[in-house]
């Protein structure tokens, strides 16, 4: 039985320690805020509640294989998964409407028939066809597999199998999702439908990778999901099975420092939270300077809190992926309504923005800033556990700002964004009982990450500039978990990368993932 001290109780923290636990070690887990659940918060006023971070969860079956991996008691025993039909509804600029129903490609193209027409509906399920290759291709290297040490075969070559554009007598193939959108999608409103994939994960579809073109396939193909009573029951229903494994949990305990002995980790310095079990080997109390004694340290946090924990000790080899910063983040703006939520309303509906040149230049540009127009996601969830009655409606706004954004411009952007959504929710303003935003701050606050960036998955091509840092580290023992790490940010990546880590750990260096 190993000693292993888990930092951050994020998802993928969670994950990785309810599956350890079950493997027969001692774990514990140690968080700086006074809760678990990484981004997976919730803010509850006057009878209203509201998610403030991931509002919906794609492939649910990441969470059933961990319940499933570490006790009887299946995830649907635990938290009612209600799947979203239709899976998102699109208002683009010039007015059109589009509903696009839940895992269902060819019901996608025939709503894009309906709404479109038959030449780009065909142009859509067309290019789908070559997202779902590119997601056979890159499935288990990106997802079910450790980075491998040669990860440079995923930096170079592009998986995407775009179709040759010829133009002033050269012929080209799309390499980034603008290119593909202009290329071969040809129309303003599938451009919007395909570049908004990128922009909802704070990424610039002008320099994004065609091989992204699995964000839409993973919609389509696999679904999207809502967690009744709010997404913030997925964490408590993660942190709950691990009680049940009894991993130990010490929230307010700030580690300050990765420990080695002989050439290996050691344990974990921190300050602050509950003192751990006698006879754990850990040494301290709940002051400052406690010491917790273990064979593995699983990190889950962004790569310069780790090199500052690790204290100046190389954490990555020479040419390894170290990752980048994120340099995007999300405002969030909470909405509650007086009068119920009318019958038939979406549950997503994304509000294209009006001049989408206009929008990438303000985010992505130098100096990055606030667009006048904003994509606005609004999440109108049919669940009276959010509401303090039927005749009362709470609604998410979230759009993507640089990490870091602060100030009285976000007070505008937000008054930007209720403008936005008031395209598809009619009469908002005059039905407005109270608002809170949530900013990068906020975000901040919640998981640790610098100027509120929010991790992007991992994707393919681009020199490797998507990949993540591999969960194995040059210091044995030490191991990192969750959206900063292999395989990225969102949901389901979180959970993977904590199964990536439970076996890295269980079977050792050669585990290559699930079979």
């Amino acid at each position: 039985m190993a000693r292993i001290a888990v930092i951050g109780a994020g998802l993928g923290s969670m994950a990785a320690a309810a599956r350890l636990a079950v493997a027969g070690h001692r774990v514990a887990v140690y968080e700086r805020t006074d809760t678990y659940g990484g981004a997976l918060r919730r803010l509850e006023r006057e009878g209203f509640a509201f998610d403030t971070g991931p509002g919906l969860l794609p492939l649910p079956a990441v969470y059933r294989d961990l319940f499933l991996k570490t006790g009887k008691e299946p995830l649907e025993a635990r938290v009612e998964l209600v799947q979203v039909d239709p899976s998102s509804h699109h208002v683009f600029a010039d007015g059109t409407r589009v509903p696009l129903p839940n895992a269902s490609r060819a019901g996608v193209v025939s709503a894009l028939d309906a709404a479109l027409g038959p030449a780009a509906a065909n142009r859509w399920g067309d290019f789908l066809v070559r997202a779902r290759e590119t997601w056979d291709r890159t499935r288990r290297p990106l997802l079910e597999e450790p980075l491998w040490p040669d990860w440079q075969v995923l930096a170079g070559r592009e998986p995407y199998p775009a179709v040759p554009h010829r133009k002033l007598l050269r012929t080209r193939t799309a390499g980034t999702l603008s290119e593909v959108a202009a290329w071969e999608l040809r129309d303003p409103r599938l451009a919007s439908l395909l570049e908004g994939y990128a922009l909802e994960h704070g990424l610039d579809p002008r320099s994004t990778p065609a091989s992204a073109a699995v964000l839409p396939y993973m919609e389509h193909a696999f679904g999207t999901w809502y967690v009744r009573g709010g997404m913030r029951e997925l964490a408590r229903a993660v942190y709950e099975r691990c009680l049940a494994r009894r991993v130990e949990f010490h929230f307010g305990a700030e580690v300050t420092g990765v420990l080695e002995k002989d050439g290996r980790v050691a344990g974990v310095e921190f300050t602050g939270g509950a003192s751990p079990d006698p006879g754990s080997g850990s040494g301290g109390g709940s002051g400052s300077g406690a010491v917790a004694e273990a064979d593995h340290v699983i990190a889950g946090v962004m790569p310069g809190v780790l090199d500052r924990l690790t204290r100046g000790t190389r954490v990555r080899g020479e040419g390894e992926v170290v990752g980048r910063f994120g340099t995007a983040s999300r405002l969030t703006v909470l909405l509650a309504l007086r009068g119920g939520r009318p019958e038939g309303t979406p549950h997503r509906t994304v509000v294209h923005t009006l001049d989408r040149e206009a929008e990438l230049e303000s985010l992505f540009g130098s100096p990055a800033g606030l667009p006048a127009h904003p994509t606005v996601t609004v999440l109108r969830p049919d669940d009276p556990a959010l509401v303090p009655d039927a005749d009362h409606e709470a609604v998410t706004l979230t759009s993507a700002v640089p990490a870091g954004s602060a100030g009285p411009g976000l007070d505008e952007h937000a008054r930007n964004m209720i403008t936005a959504a008031e395209r598809a929710v009619p009469g908002l303003r005059g039905r407005l009982l109270h608002s809170e935003v949530r900013t990068p701050d906020d975000i901040a606050e919640a998981t640790g990450a610098e100027g509120g960036a929010v991790p992007v998955p991992a994707l393919a091509a681009a020199g490797g500039r998507l990949l993540h840092p591999s969960n194995s580290t040059g210091i044995p023992g030490l191991l990192t978990v969750g959206g900063w790490s292999h395989p990225g940010g969102g949901l389901p990546h979180a959970g993977m990368s904590g199964a990536l880590v439970a076996g890295l750990i269980v079977e050792g260096p050669e585990f290559r993932g699930s079979q």
